[in-house]
């Protein structure tokens, strides 16, 4: 990254919210209840998600080479649709969520 404050400053909030979900995640594995573990997936997915976006940023504004940060925003991309999965399924186990008519 360029070494002007607007990177140093997304390159920041790239760290904080990259590290987030291993944290989280291992905390919604230790979650005391169902419900606890739902939530916690939730920041997960949220800190996934505002993690693309500061990639989309960086790929948008040419602060790094497209080559260079593509495989990391669809790495992204990847873990958010797993927790997204995960989520939809305790939403359904915990009757928050219906599942689909057979076809």
């Amino acid at each position: 990254m360029p070494n002007t404050i607007s990177s140093v400053a997304i390159a920041k909030q790239i760290v904080r919210s990259g590290t987030s979900p291993y944290a989280n995640y291992r905390a919604a594995c230790l979650g005391k209840s169902d419900k606890d573990f739902l939530n916690k997936l939730k920041m997960v997915e949220e800190e996934l998600d505002e993690t693309g976006q500061w990639l989309e940023l960086i790929m948008d504004t040419e602060k790094l080479p497209h080559n260079r940060v593509q495989p990391l925003y669809e790495e992204s991309q990847e873990l958010q649709k797993i927790i997204a999965s995960s989520i939809l399924t305790m939403k359904r186990k915990l009757g928050e969520y219906p599942l689909p008519p057979n076809k």
